[in-house]
């Protein structure tokens, strides 16, 4: 009897122990998931605790703030069961039966399979808990009306499908899961409509976000901006490549999500973007002075005047100081408000992996006016960026008009 009792008291403990080691396998694998699915990006404030929320939001009809999403009681999530936060995560339902914002991207989460979002979960569980409510989301009429987002949800909650994987690679798919549902890029790299849907006919063709273009990540548009799965998968690691530096809204996206990807995971989304058979990257040769137009050789002088200290005089950049400007996808994107933007605000200073650093980036907005910025947009399109296009002061007057100024 004794002999029988000491077996199934060993039975019991390792079973325990299994048991144990299995929460702590899927803690563990949350906390990735967490990573790829960038919930810290949204969910944490300039400065303050993770997870704890706050981040204003702003959105065509509003602002909307980052909630939070550690296991407080009061303040957080601490009373979710696992059913209720997949439904949060994959339907846009709060606990107590209010419908979210979709500024919470459920719109692609809602192809996350359940072990996922319960991995996620038990590691939401383990973090510390913060006793702080956010500010709370204020919309104007009729967008304050969450009752109406049912009928919202009707039409396009689940709209996004996965594209066909007949003969496609385990990576390719894997890659679409990173990217289209983890990583949920579409919901900034897709136009959207008047009521604020993405317009899936478009998917990932581009969109405008704060005044800035999240670029199109179409398989033929990244190859004529340069990009092959190296270099991608190199951009996506250390938030750099030959091709430049992550900055404004996905600057956020590497320093809390991508840089803590699997090497395989990285290739799989560069696999995904670019095919299992990517087409050849378009190379770029520096156009010679006396090809550039009146207005580029103009603009030449004023890149002397504040860029080239940093950038270097033909535009090689410097290491851990500035990007160069051969190669450099911002200039090679056809709609120039990104440069623009660069330019008039500046970028704070950036850390990324390693001790590679960039410094900050002043903004010359009181510094260059219409027709001198003008010029200089149109000597780094045109010297770097493979445009032919010569733009006039009213292209730039009406790209300022468009967009927001973005403080740094």
């Amino acid at each position: 009897m004794t002999h029988i009792f000491a077996r199934l008291t060993l039975a019991i403990g390792l079973a325990a122990s299994l048991s144990m080691a299995q929460a702590d396998d899927q803690v563990q694998h949350g906390e990735y998931l967490a990573r790829a699915a960038d919930c810290m990006a949204c969910h944490t404030a300039p400065g303050g605790a993770p997870y704890a929320g706050g981040l204003p939001i702003v959105s065509p009809f509003g602002t909307i703030y980052g909630t939070n999403i550690t296991p407080s009681k009061e303040h957080g999530i601490g009373l979710y069961s696992d059913d209720e936060f997949f439904a949060a995560l994959t339907e846009g339902k709060r606990r107590d039966g209010a419908n979210l914002y979709p500024a919470m991207p459920y719109t692609s989460y809602h192809l996350m399979p359940r072990e996922d979002s319960d991995a996620i979960h038990a590691y939401l569980k383990t973090i510390e808990p913060i006793e702080r409510n956010g500010p709370e989301t204020s919309l104007s009429f009729p967008f304050n009306v969450r009752l109406g987002l049912l009928a919202w949800n009707m039409v396009y909650a689940k709209d996004l499908q996965l594209q066909p994987a007949e003969g496609k690679s385990a990576a390719w798919k894997r890659g679409q899961y990173m990217v289209d549902v983890l990583g949920h890029c579409g919901e900034c790299h897709t136009p959207r409509s008047q009521t604020g849907a993405m317009e899936l006919d478009k998917r990932l063709t581009g969109g405008v976000l704060n005044g800035y273009l999240a670029p199109s990540l179409l398989t033929n548009d990244l190859a004529e901006r340069g990009w092959n799965h190296r270099d991608l998968s190199t951009f996506l690691k250390h938030g750099m490549s030959a091709q430049g530096t992550m900055f404004n809204e996905m600057f956020p996206v590497f320093h809390n999500s991508t840089q803590y990807l699997s090497d395989a995971d990285l290739a799989a989304m560069a696999t995904f973007l670019l095919g299992d058979k990517p087409p050849a990257t378009k190379t770029l040769t520096e156009v010679p002075f006396d090809k550039l137009s009146p207005s580029a050789q103009n603009g030449r002088q004023q890149y002397l005047n504040v860029c080239a200290g940093c950038h270097a005089p033909d535009g090689e950049g410097k290491p851990h100081i500035a990007v160069a400007m051969r190669g450099n996808t911002t200039l090679r994107l056809d709609d120039p408000r990104n440069l623009l933007r660069v330019i008039e605000d500046g970028i704070g200073e950036q850390q990324f992996t390693g001790f590679e650093r960039m410094q900050p980036m002043p903004g010359f907005a009181d510094k260059l006016n219409h027709e001198q910025l003008t010029d200089l947009l149109n000597y780094l399109r045109q010297s770097w960026g493979g445009q032919a296009g010569n733009m006039v002061v009213g292209d730039v007057q009406k790209l300022q008009e468009d967009a927001p100024r973005i403080e740094h």
